[in-house]
């Protein structure tokens, strides 16, 4: 089942500004929070003391400004990030609200990432870091509509063929003949909310779930 978006709807499920869920996805794994504090302070710290060296000249405040910037940056960084991912998603004009159930589910292993380790007789070696990552086929009544992946958990033990899923779909068409992409998805059934990351506001999508799929 398809459901156009009203104007409005939209904004209200997809915020312009990154929520405390967004802002967490955001923030990466710990080799990126890693990365971001050392920007952050090195950036600082080196701006702040080209800002006091520049004290009696009119660009002064400008190296001081640039400091505090920097140094905040592990705050900001993940804000900025999670509102442009959010844009990405608020520029389709259309939309729908989709509820369908998952037609087939299966893992692949994909390569996170590759880097170059010394073994125990001090030879490089190519080392690659992989995840199991779940694949959701998902449809309706009119057939296959799209497909939704996202790294695997324990909790994505409990999702079944069959099992009722919701999200919004964007298309550039108005009969969606084809997707461009989907949001995060909910399962009422099993409770569970599934993606790589919370582009949606999840208690305004329950309730728009809750008045047009109901009416």
């Amino acid at each position: 089942m398809l459901i156009q978006l009203k104007p409005g709807e939209l904004e209200k499920l997809i915020p312009a500004v990154a929520t405390g869920n967004q802002f967490n996805a955001a923030s990466g794994d710990p080799r990126k929070i890693l990365q971001r504090i050392i920007i952050s302070s090195i950036g600082g710290v080196i701006t702040l003391l080209i800002s006091q060296s520049q004290f009696s000249t009119q660009f002064y405040f400008f190296w001081l400004i640039l400091g505090i910037t920097l140094l905040l940056y592990i705050l900001w960084g993940p804000i900025l990030e999670a509102s442009r991912k959010n844009a990405e998603l608020r520029k389709y004009n259309i939309a729908a609200l989709f509820e369908g159930e998952v037609i087939d589910l299966y893992t692949k292993e994909k390569i996170e990432n590759r880097h170059e380790q010394a073994n125990k007789l001090g030879q490089l070696e190519l080392v690659e870091n992989r995840r199991t990552w779940l694949f959701l086929e998902i449809g309706d009544e009119d057939g296959f509509i799209a497909k939704l992946r996202f790294p695997l958990e324990n909790k994505h033990q409990i999702i079944r063929q069959g099992a009722i899923i919701r999200c919004l779909v964007f298309s550039n068409n108005q009969n969606f003949s084809s997707i461009i992409t989907t949001s995060d998805a909910w399962l009422p059934r099993e409770k569970l909310w599934v993606g790589v990351y919370p582009f949606l506001l999840r208690p305004a999508f329950q309730e728009l779930c809750f008045y047009r799929l109901k009416n």
